[in-house]
């Protein structure tokens, strides 16, 4: 019996151990590094520590209340009217009102990035009223993209938000966020957030490994490489959107022209060679799990058809860039390069900091929506291109896409996956239905 007692008393010990072990802890500096700027349009991750939006997307695909906490429309959906969320101030001390709102996302809609689905935005005592020449039906979850943001000017010049991290300092290339105590959606588990800026994937993950960083970046072509070395990684649904676009001039004034290049390009290569089988190889601008009718877009080579496209004319140069610098999008760009040289194109790829405009441009576009209607609104936004959906059903949303896809301005490639991998001590970290680490709900072992 005296054994007995010992051994459960053991267990019990264990138990509770593992107990402490799983039970989130306050305290601690969460630390983050990245290749790119946390603050950049429009999925910066340092915006959505600090910036909230009037909604946010559910686990489902359709719009929850952040800022606002309920919405209707009018005028079949040529207007709307969000409540704001009473007894929520910016991390200045300053309430936030519907002024307010308005105020910035009127500022937002003065970016380069952004495209507003809306006309016109006032406040209107506690709410917030959009005004717009047709309708959009699926405004709520448009607004939860990071582009749309609540922010304003502190007295010093600096942003504030109203997000669980307030920004305090940008120094030697690392950005500190401390928690906002008065957050309305609660404190964050972090004391802190450290993000350290420019920092390349092999630096990152070694710093991961000696215990200097807690959360890096897993570029998709390099996922299976991490998983082999044990890291521990999570990895979201497709979410960035690799495409070629062409200028509908010069070049490719014609139509044939742009449908030469559509079919001379080998998207399997890309997904096999370069970015190592992770994703999915599309022709269209939704993915086929968000979707359900991708398929319907042929995406074979056909490089006999584009020859012929192309005719036999002598081809000027034409010249191709990437919106993105980094070594796997220059790799992209010299194999798309050579896949148009087969097919009779004289393509040469642009060094970074070229004088001359690429009529071609390789570029990775971020989706953020988890629902068709929204994506396809969002990322006919994200390519400057002018559709209309009438309907909110598959067969509407393919009719509406096609209808933009035909005029092969723009070529979509692959859908490719984010992914981060994470050190011992932190807790509880999960994606965003974007892909993002939500680092306010994360904690860390042995925090005080």
């Amino acid at each position: 019996m005296g054994r007995r007692f010992v051994i459960s008393a053991v267990l019990a010990c264990a138990a509770l151990s593992a107990a402490a072990r799983t039970r989130p802890h306050y305290g601690g500096t969460l630390r983050i590094e990245t290749q790119g700027d946390p603050w950049q349009m429009p999925d910066g991750i340092a915006r959505r520590l600090v910036l909230d939006t009037l909604t946010t997307v559910g686990d489902s695909g359709g719009a929850q209340p952040a800022l606002a906490v309920r919405w209707e429309s009018q005028n079949a959906e040529h207007r709307w009217e969000f409540w704001i969320r009473s007894s929520v101030h910016f991390q200045d001390g300053e309430a936030l009102t519907a002024d307010a709102v308005a105020a910035a996302l009127t500022d937002a809609c003065s970016h380069p990035a952004a495209a507003c689905p809306w006309s016109a935005v006032h406040g209107v005592g506690p709410s917030v009223v959009f005004t717009s020449d047709s309708p959009v039906p699926d405004l709520p979850e448009l607004l939860a993209q990071t582009l749309f943001g609540i922010g304003r000017q502190d007295a010093s010049g600096a942003v504030v938000g109203t997000g669980p991290f307030r920004v305090t300092g940008f120094v030697n290339g690392a950005l500190t966020l401390v928690a906002n105590d008065d957050c309305w959606a609660g404190r964050p588990f972090a004391d802190a957030v450290e993000v350290r800026t420019r920092r390349t994937i092999r630096d990152q993950w070694l710093d991961l490994s000696v215990g200097k960083t807690d959360i890096v970046e897993v570029p998709p072509e390099l996922l299976r490489q991490a998983q082999q070395q044990h890291l521990n990684v999570l990895v979201s649904r497709p979410v960035d959107l690799l495409a070629l676009t062409m200028s509908p001039n010069g070049a490719f004034a014609s139509r044939e022209m742009r449908e030469a290049v559509a079919l001379a390009v080998d998207r399997t290569a890309l997904y096999n060679v370069i970015f190592q089988k992770q994703g999915e190889v599309t022709a269209s601008l939704l993915p086929e799990g968000l979707s359900g009718y991708a398929f319907l877009f042929p995406s074979d080579r056909d490089l006999d058809r584009a020859r012929a496209l192309r005719g036999g004319a002598n081809p000027s140069l034409v010249m191709l860039g990437a919106d993105d610098t980094g070594a796997t999008m220059q790799l992209a760009a010299a194999r798309l390069a050579l896949n148009l040289h087969e097919a009779g194109f004289n393509v040469q790829v642009t060094q970074a900091g070229s004088r001359q405009p690429p009529a071609l441009v390789l570029r990775r576009v971020h989706l953020e929506a988890a629902s068709p209607r929204p994506a396809l609104d969002e990322m006919l936004a994200r390519f400057g291109q002018n559709g209309t959906v009438n309907g909110t059903d598959a067969a509407a949303l393919w009719q509406a896409e096609r209808g933009v896809l035909d005029n092969e301005v723009t070529v979509p490639l692959l859908w490719l996956p984010r992914a981060w991998a994470a050190g011992e001590r932190v807790r509880d970290l999960r994606l965003s239905v974007d892909g993002e680490p939500l680092l306010a709900d994360a904690s860390l072992e042995g925090a005080k």
